[in-house]
């Protein structure tokens, strides 16, 4: 008996060390090294503008109007929900999926007033797996850039040099695509705009 009461002690001692250990000091040193090293993104890579929180770089939203580049679909809620994240889990053998894209085609060559035979780039009208993705590809952009300039009463080359300052390569080079920020580049455009009221 007497040896059990010991080892019940000792499992108790090592319970509480082990729970202050790893429910309370590892979770504070994290906290520390996170806001100390890494406060921007520790925090949700919240972008602010005119002190104001206008959204995160990593979790896409939704853009609507002629003079805000288009994000790529999302299934995730009625979109870019983040409590709701998620794929529409829709195989490529699936007749919902390719009714689904045919119209999304049709409708982005209809907003950007592209010709039928133009070729639509894949991200334009398939949702992302986490329908949360913050991107859009190059070429993507490039094909809304016309309708934006269009509505903003911006000459084309303008806004194409504003794609182009927010085209993010590869990581390090040699992994994934290049992408571009929509949340950025609008907000890239807004101040563009308020810049030539400013002038004018």
């Amino acid at each position: 008996m007497k040896t059990l009461l010991h080892d019940i002690a000792i499992s108790l001692r090592a319970t509480i060390a082990l729970g202050i250990i790893v429910c309370g000091l590892y979770p504070v040193v994290v906290w520390l090294v996170a806001q100390g090293v890494f406060p921007y993104q520790a925090n949700g890579s919240l972008i602010v503008v005119q002190g104001t929180k206008t959204g995160s770089a990593i979790i896409g939203q939704k853009f609507v109007g002629e003079k805000y580049f288009h994000p790529r679909p999302s299934a995730a809620g009625e979109g870019y929900d983040a409590a709701d994240s998620g794929g529409a889990n829709l195989g490529p053998l699936s007749g919902e999926l390719v009714q689904t894209v045919a119209e999304r085609i049709a409708r982005y060559r209809r907003e950007n007033g592209l010709s039928d035979g133009t070729l639509v780039p894949a991200d334009a009208v398939t949702a992302s797996a986490s329908g949360l993705d913050p991107h859009i590809s190059p070429a993507n952009a490039e094909l809304q850039g016309a309708r934006v300039a269009r509505a903003r009463g911006l000459p084309e080359e303008s806004v194409r040099q504003v794609i182009a300052g927010h085209t993010e390569g590869r990581v390090f080079g040699i992994f994934g695509e290049p992408r571009v920020n929509i949340l950025a580049l609008n907000l890239a455009l807004d101040k563009t705009n308020t810049n030539v009221r400013t002038n004018k």
